[in-house]
């Protein structure tokens, strides 16, 4: 039947797509794509490359059998731990006791930790003689409390600490738990199963060939499934042994099974030798193959383990991989460069249409067989090389914008609709929903609906030839148009929509932060421009731009997004320069950055040229440079589900001077005591969460510290110069800034100093007393001494003060004689003085009188006779010159100046007694007259009595000879 009615054709292909889409992702993990695989070459875990099996416990650490030894990995840190002899570890299994068991060649025990650090204990000795192990253990199961060891040749029971011994008629291949059984083939006998320490043959097991059975799985209703290396897969009921047809049998055949393991409680993975693995539901459905085109290391898988965490890890002949189960992101890689470059995508008509770098692609996307798993086979749609820009759905018609024009996609053709190159954008107008206006290389374009409907080219707008990257309207009808060198435009078209007839430019005048990079983006019908400085709005009445602040301030980092893509819901996509976020904004005044879960596609979209599809409900595509990525919401749901594990703090260490492990585990309840003096720590910490995440931790030392860390994606924490005392580090994670763990406790004291020891504070103690007792003692001896010593000094200062007193009162004594003698000598000095001026009066009296003789006359008027005069005069003289008024002079001088005359002769003997006595007048301070008078000469002869006395005296020239005297 035809139909004609082009919308209800539209709306019944969308809806069956959708419901398709929804069974399609119903089952867990999807079909399309790939899960997330995590590669860990031997770069990472620096050990050998084969990894033969894999274990996990009950703390949350993987154990590997490696080429090299045991490998652990937490999330973080690796370490290798080295066999006796060096051996592969070809098996691995964790108990609930913390043993980790191993075997290899020639060898099987278990690890365990002592001292604080893990070690080997084997078990080989207590293999009953005369038997010996001399074979590789290829298997370890726990089984209760027996513990399983199994080589090719034997099986080894471990129970109270004995060993028992298992031989099967001829060699085995592998031993298989599954259900609490456990099933082993024995080579050319077919099936058995281990029943206490007994094998019992299966009978119709003959079935299964002799080509390995590699795999043992449970089933439905207590039933298993059997694969054999080349013989595919059987179902065993209990009774009978059926072969099981499924869509995996011919890959499993060709690739060789080599193991499997059940996943999510309705999946099956299993790895081949040649072509890496594939997954298969109950029905025998491909829902996966994953191989290493896909994301794989390497093809050849030697062991696969799920864990509890939908990880399904793969142990490689060259590496390690993690495969993320029910992982909201599924990949499609272009590794053989097939369609080149992704720059948009649509799905329409059961198609899915890429447009790359190289031109336009398509393939199926709903499978047309029962096979769940789809393979893509993308062809070059013909006519259509070149660069694809923009891919879009309008009405029931797919536009392809191009660098050659516009073309209008049907099926696997194409038609051209419009020559104008370089269609970057198409969309309705709001004003006018029967026009399309499109953004070109060199302006803007119309398109309107020809008479049957279809989307025709109608003109180019005329007045505007900018390049137009992004376009969009307004809610006046304006057109705005922005390119990332041009700048941004807004443009007024005539009503006929030919023409431009207003066009105003915007850059840093109207408050814009540049002219560059500014695009147009419309949220909840509002119209925003981003900027490298974040997002701005426009005001029509001040013809500004401003910072939209109230979202910019609640988008963090991705503020300076460069582009926004509606994801419905009013959720948005925001693209930063290489990063994405889901911004959802359906709680009014509170918006939600979600970025975390996306950072494995940081820097793989195609800048500016990014395209997300949202293809269902919960469902997007995401094109990235070398293929394209699905991301399902509905697993995120599911993953909130999953309980966080402990923080595990994996390793203590000493980094005083060097570096010394005091610890490989924190998860014990011994406490280390450190030494003082090696008081400088190391706490390495990690969560075994190895699902694709953002991990913060967080950690408190109690005793240390006064407030929890930061939140910081550091995995270890230095504590220097700690003093003594006992500590608790407290350390949490924060799993995509929403889920935070439990807090993880670990306990250690440091030590006192020697001097600090309680030995030492006894020592002490003791000697305080000790110290007590004798600083008593000391004291009372020094109290003693003291008071002796104050009594002396008392007494000294009383005979001090007692001289002081005699000395001052002998003094005052002295002082008084002094003064006295200085009396009695200003007195002599007066009377030597007065006794000198009277001899001077004396002799001028006598010299007047001698004078006056010579005047006398007699009665008879004539001079007195000569012989008169001269008895008269011989009189005077003898009275001038009397010898006695000079010793009485001398006397008096003498007793006023003892020691004159003294140190006159000794230091001039050959003075004469008229040297003597013109010394002594001049040592007066006499004149010269008065000298004369005394001595009865002239004044002359004074004078040469003056010079001949300094010359005899040898006075110097420019000395006084009166001060000379006065000085002796």
């Amino acid at each position: 039947m035809l139909i004609k009615n082009k919308p209800f054709l539209y709306l019944f292909v969308s809806c069956c797509l959708c419901l398709f889409s929804a069974s399609l992702w119903a089952n867990g993990i999807q079909s399309i794509g790939v899960p997330y695989v995590q590669n860990y070459p031997k770069s990472a875990y620096l050990s050998g490359n084969q990894n033969w099996s894999i274990a996990k416990d009950k703390t949350g650490l993987v154990y590997f059998g490696n080429a090299e030894g045991l490998l652990v990995y937490d999330g973080k840190y690796w370490q290798q731990y080295k066999m006796p002899n060096r051996q592969i570890v070809r098996s691995v299994a964790t108990s609930s006791d913390g043993r980790i068991y191993s075997g290899s060649f020639g060898e099987f025990g278990y690890w365990s930790y002592q001292n604080r650090k893990l070690a080997y204990t084997s078990l080989t000795k207590l293999i009953p003689k005369p038997n010996q192990l001399t074979d590789e253990i290829w298997k370890i199961y726990i089984d209760g409390k027996r513990v399983i060891f199994q080589s090719f040749s034997t099986i080894y029971i471990y129970e109270n600490q004995k060993i028992s011994i298992i031989k099967a008629p001829n060699a085995m291949l592998f031993l298989h738990q599954v259900s609490k059984r456990l099933f082993v083939e024995v080579l050319g006998k077919g099936l058995f199963e281990l029943r206490g320490k007994t094998l019992m043959p299966l009978a119709g097991s003959e079935i299964l060939g002799h080509t390995g059975i590699l795999s043992i799985l449970p089933y439905k209703e207590n039933s298993f499934i059997i694969g054999t290396s080349k013989n595919g897969l059987f179902i065993y009921d209990g009774q009978t042994f059926r072969p099981f047809a499924n869509a995996a049998d011919s890959f499993l055949k060709t690739y060789q099974l080599n193991n499997g393991v059940r996943i999510l409680d309705r999946y099956y993975a299993y790895g081949t030798i040649l072509n890496g693995l594939i997954i298969i539901d109950e029905d025998g459905n491909i829902v996966q193959r994953i191989n290493k085109s896909s994301g794989l290391q390497n093809n050849t898988i030697l062991c696969l383990y799920a864990d509890n965490e939908q990880n399904l890890w793969a142990g490689l002949d060259n590496g390690i991989d993690r495969i993320e189960l029910n992982s909201p992101l599924y990949f499609y890689f272009d590794k053989a460069g097939q369609f080149g470059t992704v720059y948009s995508s649509v799905i329409w008509g059961n198609r899915i249409y890429l447009g790359t770098n190289q031109g336009l692609f398509s393939s199926p996307w709903l499978p047309e067989s029962s096979n769940l798993f789809n393979s893509f086979d993308f062809k070059l749609v013909p006519n259509t090389q070149g660069q694809v820009w923009d891919l879009r759905v309008i009405g029931d018609q797919i536009l392809c914008g191009h660098n050659d024009g516009t073309f209008v996609v049907n099926g696997n053709q194409i038609q051209k609709i419009s020559t104008i190159s370089g269609g970057w954008t198409i969309k309705r107008l709001l004003s006018k929903p029967d026009f399309l206006i499109q953004g070109t290389y060199t302006g803007l374009v119309i398109f309107a609906k020809d008479a049957s409907g279809k989307w025709k080219f109608s003109h180019k707008v005329s007045g505007f030839s900018q390049p137009s990257r992004y376009v969009k309207q307004d809610g006046k009808g304006d057109i705005w148009v922005s390119h990332a060198y041009k700048g941004l435009y807004k443009l007024t078209l005539s009503a006929d929509l030919k023409t431009a007839t207003n066009i105003k430019y915007y850059d840093e005048k109207n408050g814009l932060p540049s002219s560059y990079n500014i695009n147009i983006f419309n949220i909840e019908n509002r119209i925003l421009f981003s900027t490298d400085e974040g997002f701005f709005i426009y005001d029509e009445i001040s013809n500004r731009f401003s910072k939209y602040e109230a979202l910019n301030k609640k988008l963090g980092s991705f503020e300076a997004s460069n582009k926004i893509i509606d994801a419905g819901q009013k959720k948005y996509w925001f693209i930063c320069h290489g990063k994405m976020s889901l911004v959802d904004l359906s709680e009014p005044g509170k918006i939600s950055v979600d970025s975390t879960q996306f950072s494995i596609l940081d820097g793989r979209m195609v800048q500016y040229y990014e395209n997300i599809s949202q293809i269902g409900d919960k469902i997007y595509l995401i094109s990235v440079d070398d293929g394209f990525v699905i991301y399902n919401t509905t697993d995120t749901e599911n993953q909130a589900k999953i309980k966080l594990p402990l923080v595990l703090i994996r390793k203590i260490e000493d980094i005083t001077d060097k570096y010394i492990t005091l610890a490989e585990n924190g998860d014990n309840d011994e406490t280390i005591e450190v030494p003082f003096s090696r008081n400088n720590i190391r706490l390495s910490f990690s969560i075994p969460y190895y699902r694709q995440s953002k991990i913060k931790f967080q950690y408190y030392l109690e005793g240390y510290s006064k407030q929890w860390s930061d939140w910081s994606t550091a995995t270890q924490k230095d504590f220097t110069n700690l003093g003594r005392g006992t500590y608790k580090f407290k350390v949490r994670a924060k799993i995509n800034d929403e889920f935070i763990s439990e807090i993880t406790e670990y306990e250690f004291t440091i030590l006192p100093p020697w001097y600090g020891s309680n030995w030492a504070i006894a020592f002490y103690a003791l000697a305080g007393i000790a110290t007590l007792i004798a600083g008593k003692r000391i004291y009372e001896a020094k109290l003693n001494k003291d008071h002796q010593l104050i009594t002396q000094k008392l007494q000294a200062e009383k005979e001090e003060f007692l001289k002081k007193e005699a000395e001052a009162t002998e003094k005052q004594i002295i002082k008084l004689r002094t003064e006295k003698l200085q009396a009695e000598l200003a007195g002599k000095n007066r009377e030597l003085a007065n006794s000198a001026m009277s001899l001077v009066y004396k002799n001028e009296l006598l010299q007047k009188l001698s004078q006056e003789i010579t005047k006398l006359k007699d009665e008879n008027g004539k001079k007195l006779s000569e012989d008169q005069l001269r008895k008269i005069q011989k009189v005077i003289d003898d009275g001038m010159n009397d010898e006695r008024d000079w010793n009485l002079f001398e006397s008096s001088f003498n007793e006023a100046h003892e020691s004159f005359f003294k140190k006159l002769k000794a230091n001039h003997p050959d003075l004469v007694p008229n040297d003597l006595k013109l010394c002594a007048y001049l040592h007066m301070n006499m004149s010269s007259k008065e000298m004369a008078s005394l001595l009865n000469i002239s004044l002359r002869g004074v004078e040469i009595r003056r010079y001949r006395l300094r010359k005899k005296l040898d006075v110097p020239h420019d000395k006084n000879l009166v001060e000379f005297l006065m000085e002796l």
